[in-house]
């Protein structure tokens, strides 16, 4: 009988000890570091767009709102992870950005104003007109847009893992490639849900 009461303490003590962490995207960080790491490929002036969002004390993290846990009244915990800073600033991730700015200052950005460019929706370039490409221009300039495209994919994977999450790698080039579309000059390309549209 005495083993049979030292159960429910030995349950509780387990049950007590369990204590879940999650860690959640951070989307507005991942944003921002976006934005600072287009504008810098795309050089130029920023269009007038959004104001970005107030950043929190605390190194701008994201504000999580406490949630009731029924586990708690038994004793169980929920801990939340401390959302991390996107990071872009490791050797790898510059050295890609540097090798885009000059690869789209020197080369691209003529052809995104003519049109011969756009934006594709999953974040890469795509040569949406190629008969706006002088031919004397073509075999470069398909040279240079799939050197940018294995670029893109490239720093995508490296901030993942430079952020110790791999696992973000698709989250984070969803958010460039709405980044890239957002930073598009008047006049020039994207894609979205299949269709082109001139900004």
């Amino acid at each position: 009988m005495a083993r049979w009461m030292g159960l429910p303490v030995v349950a509780a003590l387990a049950l007590t000890a369990c204590v879940t962490i999650n860690v959640y995207f951070p989307a507005a960080e991942a944003k921002e570091a976006a934005r600072e790491f287009v504008e810098n490929v795309i050089g130029d002036q920023a269009p007038a767009t959004e104001t970005p969002p107030a950043t929190v004390p605390g190194g701008g993290m994201a504000h999580t709102s406490t949630r009731f846990d029924p586990w708690m009244l038994i004793g169980i915990g929920s801990a939340q992870a401390q959302t991390p800073d996107i990071s872009i600033r490791t050797p790898a991730i510059q050295a890609i950005q540097a090798r885009m700015e000059q690869r789209f200052n020197g080369t691209l950005r003529a052809h995104f104003d003519s049109g011969a460019l756009g934006f594709g929706g999953n974040g890469t370039i795509v040569v949406r007109d190629a008969s706006q490409l002088p031919i004397k221009d073509r075999v470069a300039v398909n040279s240079a847009v799939a050197d940018d495209n294995r670029d893109r994919q490239a720093v995508y994977r490296e901030i993942a893992v430079a952020n110790g999450h791999p696992e973000w790698e698709s989250q984070i080039r969803d958010v460039f490639a709405r980044q890239w579309i957002a930073s598009a000059r008047p006049g020039w390309w994207y894609q979205q849900g299949g269709r082109w549209t001139q900004k």
